[in-house]
């Protein structure tokens, strides 16, 4: 629960200013295609550098110190978006948001792990996933106020700093209560000793549903751009998203503890319909379209992740983990390129590339699942 609140400011900081992020770095100068690139890159990096980080951790014993370190980057780079004079300032922010971001999501996820054999994997996630989102819908709509009081994006971003400091002092106290957080543990949640077939098919699944879900960054560019929503409203799509991503993942995370698999795949049916209404329709049908990209959210943060923990190999969490979302970051960025591209040139061949894509995971789910039982 700890970390759930240090999460839930930090969502508060990094969301709220990825509301704007589009918006802001478009009245610098930035093209759809650059905004989408820089999105896909950080996020990128911000799933591959999970990789080394992991391994660092797993190596060293210093979960804690990694943990602070990514929690400072992650955190500040976001206020420091006030002063930023131009677009290529912007996105080195960016980037290292999601830097900062990378190197401490190994350790968080595999603390949250060793609690997983009591709670039940998918609540366990969806619980501190809930707690995210919350944070994720106050950070727009604080953005929302701040613009609707007739502040400009750099105000917006400069409040950001107050959530940011509440969420390392909850670090603190985190890090005093739980030292050791793998005494947590209850029983064995990962039996596995190795990496299996089934592993590495869950992770290829995962880059395919990766690589069709778009950043907001994109998305709001678009809404500013086909002048769909006010620069007011931007912040509160993404709020109801996320709001609605809460109900989703605590949804998803008690009927995946009952369920299993066959709750993954109707999530990413379910999340591949949001491109037509995102960019084809008006303001109602996009606001039900954000709904649509909040379940594909929801899928990202609780069911991946409840996949990816049963699955982990003893001692090697967060390796795990990290390499898992090395591979995740890899269909983000691919999807990335390619839909900032096609942004520019046909709004069609984007939405069928999204769609496509993200339906492709499906098979590749059920194969995993096939392999994991058999094996």
């Amino acid at each position: 629960m700890t970390t759930g609140v240090v999460n839930l400011f930090g969502d508060i900081t990094y969301e709220g200013g990825a509301s704007i992020n589009g918006p802001f770095m478009a009245t610098l100068g930035a093209s759809a295609a650059i905004i989408s690139v820089a999105a896909g890159l950080g996020e990128f990096l911000g799933y591959a550098l999970r990789l080394p980080a992991g391994y660092a951790a797993d190596r060293t014993g210093r979960y804690w110190l990694i943990t602070f370190l990514g929690y400072v980057i992650n955190l500040f780079a976001v206020p420091a978006m006030a002063l930023a004079g131009s677009w290529q300032i912007a996105a080195a922010l960016v980037l290292a948001e999601r830097i900062g971001r990378a190197l401490r999501k190994p350790t968080v996820e595999a603390m949250l792990s060793y609690t997983t054999g009591e709670l039940g994997k998918g609540w366990v996630y969806a619980l501190n996933t809930a707690l995210d989102e919350t944070g994720a819908t106050l950070g727009p709509l604080i953005i929302a106020l701040v613009l609707l009081l007739k502040g400009d994006f750099r105000t917006g971003y400069a409040c950001l700093s107050i959530s940011a400091a509440a969420a390392l002092v909850a670090l603190v106290v985190a890090r005093v209560n739980f030292p050791l957080p793998s005494r947590l543990e209850q029983g064995r949640t990962a039996p596995a000793k190795d990496f299996g077939r089934a592993y590495w098919l869950y992770m290829l699944a995962g880059a395919l549903f990766a690589a069709g879900l778009m950043s907001f960054e994109l998305i709001s560019y678009h809404l500013s751009k086909a002048n769909i929503a006010s620069e007011q409203w931007i912040p509160v799509m993404l709020a109801i998203s996320t709001a609605f991503g809460v109900l989703a993942n605590l949804a998803f995370g008690k009927a995946y503890d009952r369920v299993g698999l066959p709750v993954v795949i109707g999530a990413v049916c379910v999340s591949a319909a949001f491109s037509p209404f995102v960019f084809l329709g008006g303001f109602w049908l996009v606001l039900f379209g954000m709904l649509l990209w909040g379940v594909g959210y929801a899928t990202q943060d609780t069911l991946l992740k409840a996949i990816v923990a049963k699955l982990l190999p003893e001692g090697k969490r967060n390796f795990a983990f990290g390499l898992y979302y090395a591979g995740y970051g890899v269909g983000w960025l691919v999807g990335s390129i390619v839909t900032g591209l096609l942004y520019e040139n046909s709004r069609a061949a984007l939405i069928a590339f999204s769609i496509v894509i993200q339906l492709a995971s499906v098979p590749v789910f059920i194969l995993a699942g096939r392999q994991e039982r058999s094996s």
